[in-house]
């Protein structure tokens, strides 16, 4: 069987992966010139290792993508640092990353340290994720967590998460993050691009065609399978599958029944613009890694995290990388905004962070951008999820949307991959 794939990302990979060890002919179609996706980044002369466009890092739980590393053999490049995190509050920062370090954290009373306690058992290990889907997030959490801790944690979380939706946030949506998630934070070994670069040579050495640059602008049903439709001519293929955005699926296959297309656009997403910086100086005096910045404090963008003391700065040739990010709709001005522009718009906010800091300090700095970043799950948001199989005939679709309930990143992207590839081969064997 001839099949597409559309999307070098680790999703896409992954199904090539698992569609090639079937003994099948998989070409994967990349707009860009190299593969990740998402998890994509670049390198400067002098560093070795890549910086992420977007940031990403592991969770120890992650078991997809670690499993997957380990059949290939990358799994020995994967480490795990533990780096400190922290929350702002009245003008001071503390550490956040641990049940002992919440249970210090001065805006807590004791009935709040008592209810975080609780309330964080249950879900993590005692609570199913479907009767929670039914509330908002918002709705439940000042409920059970109470008032104080709702509005000093995770309010502040959801708003800079999800922007004018967060009140509509379902509830399995958190269940999964404090299910899933650790303290310990990991990595590979010269960063996510060079894993994506590694885990391509091995679907190349594997017979798959990677083709770079590519955009596919369509497909259409053919009297076999599908035909796509490039900028220079057309290619005909016996399975299609797409890893796109639902937009984009959208856009590409309109000869898809109507109800699924208006299915596809009807779900919701946040964008992402995050302003990435070389430093001359380290940024943090205490080492910390993850700023969590409620935007009521005033911060133009929700996270600052210092990437270098997580990696070390001789890793980038001394210097110090540091990401400001954020989600926004993508109507958001700061889409249209050079990383220059955005540059003058943040500097103001890092002497909140270190007293010391100066505007010479930047070496260079890099905006990277998308409007596909954050899908927003709604009340029984499982009720909306599209399948992988599409109504349309050899045509299948795999995306963070559907990861759900589970968080976005390339763990969730290995799971629906691989899923959407035994989908694929449950149909070619069944004929």
């Amino acid at each position: 069987m001839q099949i597409a794939i559309l999307g070098a990302g680790i999703g896409g990979m992954a199904a090539a992966y698992d569609l090639a060890k079937a003994g099948h002919e998989v070409t994967i179609f990349e707009g860009s010139g190299s593969p990740g996706g998402l998890a994509g980044g670049f390198k400067e002369p002098g560093w070795q290792s890549s910086v992420e466009n977007f940031y990403h890092h592991w969770f120890q739980t992650d078991s997809e993508i670690l499993g997957l590393m380990q059949e290939v053999g990358l799994r020995d490049k994967v480490f795990f640092p533990r780096p400190k995190t922290v929350m702002f509050y009245r003008e001071k920062f503390y550490p956040l990353d641990s049940p002992v370090a919440a249970l210090k954290f001065p805006g807590y009373s004791f009935p709040d340290m008592l209810r975080f306690g609780l309330v964080g058992v249950y879900l993590r290990y005692l609570a199913a994720w479907q009767p929670l889907e039914k509330f908002t997030a918002h709705d439940w959490m000042q409920r059970w967590f109470g008032e104080n801790l709702y509005r000093l944690q995770w309010e502040p979380m959801l708003q800079g998460k999800f922007g004018p939706h967060y009140r509509e946030v379902n509830m399995a949506w958190f269940w999964a993050r404090l299910k899933a998630r650790t303290t310990r934070l990991g990595t590979s070994q010269g960063g996510f691009q060079a894993f994506a670069d590694e885990f391509a040579e091995i679907l190349s050495g594997m017979g798959v065609k990677i083709l770079y640059n590519t955009r596919v602008e369509g497909l259409q049903p053919a009297e076999q399978g599908l035909t796509l439709q490039l900028e220079r001519g057309e290619l005909g293929f016996d399975r299609v599958l797409s890893t796109t955005s639902p937009v984009q699926l959208a856009k590409l296959a309109p000869a898809l029944p109507p109800e699924y297309l208006a299915g596809l656009l009807n779900l919701k997403s946040m964008g992402a613009v995050v302003l990435i910086l070389a430093l001359k100086h380290q940024l943090s005096r205490e080492g910390y890694y993850w700023y969590n910045l409620p935007k009521a404090a005033g911060f133009p963008f929700l996270a600052l995290v210092e990437h270098t003391n997580f990696v070390p700065a001789e890793q980038f040739g001394g210097d110090h990388i540091v990401y400001c990010g954020d989600y926004l709709d993508p109507s958001h001005e700061h889409f249209s905004l050079s990383a220059d522009q955005l540059l003058e718009r943040f500097l103001p906010s890092f002497t909140r962070i270190n007293p010391d800091f100066k505007p010479e300090w930047v070496r260079a700095a890099w905006v990277k951008k998308t409007t596909y970043a954050q899908p927003v799950p709604l009340l029984n948001h499982s009720q909306n999820i599209p399948a992988i199989r599409t109504p349309l005939s050899g045509l299948y679709f795999a995306s963070m949307s559907q990861v759900y309930p589970w968080d976005r990143g390339t763990n969730f992207a290995v799971q629906i991959g691989r899923q959407a590839a035994r989908v694929i081969l449950k149909d070619v064997s069944a004929g």
